[in-house]
């Protein structure tokens, strides 16, 4: 799997460019952190919403 990741990273180089390619990368990197942000504060809120309604029984 790693050498198939490699060989893709070298064909998008010799495709558009070092520079693109590191942008894309590290936006893709981007995406990734920011939807695992967003799930963790979404899984915070539902847990606070869940705590706070158990308290009041």
């Amino acid at each position: 799997m790693p050498v198939l990741i490699i060989i893709l990273l070298a064909f998008l180089v010799a495709q558009f460019g070092f520079w693109d390619t590191f942008a894309g990368v590290l936006g893709g990197i981007g995406i990734i952190i920011l939807v695992t942000l967003t799930a963790a504060a979404l899984l915070v809120v539902m847990g606070a919403v869940v705590l706070k309604r158990l308290g009041r029984r």
